[in-house]
């Protein structure tokens, strides 16, 4: 099954515009015009998937400094995640993975899923997200599961074989990326866009899969890497590289 990615996918719905991960953020990328948009799941206490990227609270809710993996999914729901962004999104609520796999049907929307999980978590979240989304999610060429994790991959590939699966790569990656690579049968590499260098991207693009970069916000910057053979990137800002 061949990927269907467009050349930019809005970075946890489109967070220059509406909160991160959170159903406003996915309709704000919609309503911009984008066909994919990337979000992170973790667990909760109790093993609810929900939209978030940070191990604790205090950056984008107003529960204190907590950390997700010590609330139950009861505890998240009475927090909000809209008044940090801005007062138009004070209340917007923290989604779980099921309503925004409801809203990505409703809207016709790809998705890259970045695994996020708390420490120790690993197994466990991939575990249960894929096997939510193996009751919603049949388009094969529209899902792409990613994550910097490699128990996490292991896991996708293990339970979800014919998914596709995503090698998230920091700016100081192992040696050894391509064998964890072909061990994963990683279609696609994920790289931090705005270090990497064109040596890099050669190398990268050696593997035979596409090249994604992320998080990429500058016109200039997103030229240079499509010209250096990336094939997509991931934006806060997908309206401006859309045309």
């Amino acid at each position: 099954m061949t990927l269907n990615i467009p050349r930019v996918i809005g970075h946890r719905g489109a967070a220059s515009y509406a909160p991160e991960n959170t159903l406003i953020g996915i309709r704000t990328a919609y309503d911009i015009g984008v066909d994919w948009v990337e979000f992170d799941v973790k667990l909760t206490k109790d093993y609810i998937p929900i939209l978030f990227h940070d191990d604790t609270t205090s950056r984008t809710t107003n529960g204190g400094d907590q950390k997700i993996s010590d609330l139950t999914y009861a505890e998240i729901k009475d927090l909000e995640a809209g008044s940090w962004f801005s007062e138009g999104f004070i209340g917007e609520p923290i989604p779980t993975l099921e309503e925004a796999i409801d809203l990505l049907i409703e809207l016709d929307m790809g998705l890259n899923l970045e695994i996020k999980p708390c420490p120790s978590r690993e197994v466990e979240t991939t575990e249960v997200a894929l096997d939510l989304l193996s009751h919603y999610w049949d388009d094969h060429g529209r899902l792409l599961i990613s994550s910097f994790q490699i128990s996490a991959l292991e896991t996708a590939m293990d339970r979800a074989p014919d998914w596709q699966r995503g090698l998230l790569l920091k700016e100081d990656y192992p040696e050894n990326w391509g064998e964890i690579a072909k061990h994963l049968k990683a279609s696609t590499i994920n790289i931090n866009g705005n270090t990497v260098t064109e040596a890099e991207i050669y190398s990268f693009i050696q593997y035979g899969q596409p090249i994604l970069a992320y998080t990429v916000n500058d016109e200039e910057r997103a030229d240079w890497l499509f010209r250096q053979g990336v094939s997509a990137i991931f934006s806060d800002t997908p309206d401006l590289f859309i045309d």
